[in-house]
């Protein structure tokens, strides 16, 4: 795969630059990515600060994680769509929530282990062999 990676909100108005691949992709069963994703599970791409660049104004949001952390979430105010979550006490630890479609290799988004499980939908079925953790690993 060649970088930089580009990609935007629905709308455009808020564009990423991928320099590299993300460290590890996982899916989050949790309640609240499973309201943010309006879908099962969301697909959460952990990157380096350094090696992602966003252009365009996004709002934030934040809330209070079972963990005690603080989650920023930022996000486009034209569309809605939710761009990337940050802790504050960790500022180059971006969590994507990147929606991988329209790239010509999506490999590089798919997770490699699910997590939150102990709040999984029923019906969903994670494939065999794939590694889980019941809450944050």
């Amino acid at each position: 795969m060649e970088f930089p990676i580009h990609g935007s909100c629905q709308c455009g108005q808020v564009t990423y630059e991928l320099l590299a691949a993300p460290q590890k992709v996982m899916a989050c069963h949790c309640q609240e990515c499973q309201k943010l994703s309006s879908a099962p599970f969301s697909v959460t791409a952990m990157m380096s600060a350094e090696n992602i660049r966003f252009s365009g104004k996004m709002k934030e949001w934040s809330r209070v994680a079972d963990s005690g952390n603080t989650n920023i979430a930022k996000f486009c105010p034209d569309c809605g769509t939710r761009i990337y979550h940050v802790n504050p006490e960790v500022p180059d630890s971006i969590k994507l929530k990147l929606k991988p479609t329209g790239l010509a290799d999506a490999s590089l988004f798919a997770p490699s282990m699910h997590i939150w499980i102990s709040e999984k939908l029923s019906w969903y079925t994670i494939p065999e062999g794939m590694p889980t953790a019941e809450k944050q690993p």
